[in-house]
């Protein structure tokens, strides 16, 4: 009679399990960033996941005619590895760990490549789109990014 109770339960608890695993990994993927001053496309960012965090690299960058068609990050602090260093195949979004209670990832941090400056960093996929917030202490701004399935 307990095997009748136990299949069941254990059928449940990995439905909820994949459900949780399906909702913790639909942040992976390609984004287009979308500048929250200009509301111009920027760039498109692949997020992925390495060893248990988050990180998020440069893949794309679209490019006004008049702007540098591949840019460096000269506004880095000189003491960062980033400095100089082409913003294409860079890494902006890092060391970002999963919070299961709030169903998004924290204590990272973003590299805001135009301007140089690193922000602590909080991301979660809210109706198909990624809030990407960027705060120093109580002070915060978030960007909506939107998911990118063109060409690289």
């Amino acid at each position: 009679m307990k095997r009748l109770f136990i299949f069941p339960a254990m059928l449940i608890f990995l439905l909820l399990s994949n459900l949780l695993f399906a909702q913790h990994e639909d942040i992976t993927g390609l984004w287009k960033t979308i500048d929250d001053e200009t509301g111009r496309v920027k760039s498109v960012v692949k997020i992925y996941i390495k060893d248990g965090k988050l990180y998020g690299d440069v893949v794309k960058l679209f490019r006004l005619p008049d702007e540098d068609p591949d840019p460096v990050c000269d506004k880095c602090d000189d003491d960062d590895p980033r400095k100089d260093q082409k913003i294409l195949g860079m890494t902006i979004i890092t060391d970002m760990v999963y919070n299961k209670d709030d169903n998004d990832w924290e204590d990272g941090e973003i590299l805001d490549p135009k301007k140089g400056k690193v922000y602590d960093c909080k991301l979660w996929v809210e109706n198909g789109k990624l809030q990407v917030r960027g705060y120093v202490f109580f002070f915060h701004r978030t960007q909506e990014w939107i998911r990118y399935d063109g060409d690289i």
